[in-house]
């Protein structure tokens, strides 16, 4: 039993090791000075630094870290947020009174796997038109459409399995539909509202096609402006310089998905998401 134990751990071990190499070559990376990058391309530190992230930190002509993680996070939190405000009544509406459930909701499913690139050119003139261009709440509004369907599928299931007759009671107590969705399905679906925000705010985080494609200087992403850095301090690419700023960029979603771990695990368990 400990023999299969052990070999267990080994092969999770190697399995995270391997899917998660190119974060840990990029934090390593990180620590070293450009010197040692050049000599030294292995996993070992020879002299580790924290010379990369002060001077990353630091920068604040045109290369602001603060400003690309600000536009980040106020784009995110749109991003991951609307879509839940507007998924949850269309979740309860499809579970239980069937509009949409058999051409709209397989529709909204099924676009989003279509590549995100075939909707660059009308995107960018409809933004150019209406000025949403180079700003967050264009950003945001995009990055609402991409976390919509998922969203929407999340609470769809998590409505569909809460029992009927706690509605029927709340219903026969008085209550009216505002009343039924905020004191009775809200609460029994927070565990998949908190699922769904957090997926949402980690693909809105990590979107750079859009960021890319729609905004300029006002509203660049950490994504996009993580770009920037490669070549911040002159003499060709620094590749040290650009690890920092990815790993500094990689921290938000990274804490709150192991802040949040549990709450994702009992979402799960508790048929949030139907596999």
């Amino acid at each position: 039993m400990r023999k299969g134990n052990g070999l267990r751990w080994i092969v999770f071990a190697l399995a995270a090791f391997v899917l998660n190499f190119p974060v840990i070559a990029t934090a390593i990376t990180a620590f070293k000075s450009p010197a040692e990058v050049t000599r030294n391309p292995s996993l070992w530190i020879e002299t580790p630094t924290l010379e990369n992230f002060v001077t990353a930190l630091t920068i604040s002509d045109r290369l602001n870290i603060y400003d690309y993680l600000w536009n980040s996070l106020i784009a995110t939190v749109i991003g991951a947020v609307l879509p839940i405000l507007l998924s949850f009544p269309m979740a309860w509406a499809m579970a239980r009174r069937g509009y949409g459930r058999r051409i709209m909701f397989p529709l909204v499913v099924n676009i989003r796997a279509l590549p995100l690139i075939i909707f660059a050119i009308p995107l960018y003139m409809m933004y150019s038109a209406v000025g949403l261009l180079d700003t967050k709440l264009g950003l945001g509004l995009i990055l609402t459409v991409v976390n919509l369907p998922l969203t929407l599928l999340l609470l769809a299931n998590a409505v569909s399995d809460i029992p009927l007759e706690l509605e029927e009671a709340a219903r026969i107590d008085g209550a009216d539909l505002a009343q039924l969705l905020i004191r009775v399905v809200l609460p029994i679906a927070r565990p998949a509202i908190m699922t769904s925000f957090i997926f949402g705010f980690i693909t809105a985080w990590n979107e750079f096609l859009f960021g890319l494609m729609l905004t300029t200087r006002d509203a660049v992403p950490v994504t996009v402006g993580a770009s920037f850095f490669f070549s911040a301090a002159g003499g060709g690419i620094q590749w040290s310089m650009a690890a920092a700023v990815i790993t500094i960029a990689g921290l938000p979603p990274l804490l709150l998905g192991l802040v949040m771990y549990r709450r994702i695990v009992g979402s799960m368990v508790a048929g949030a998401v139907k596999g």
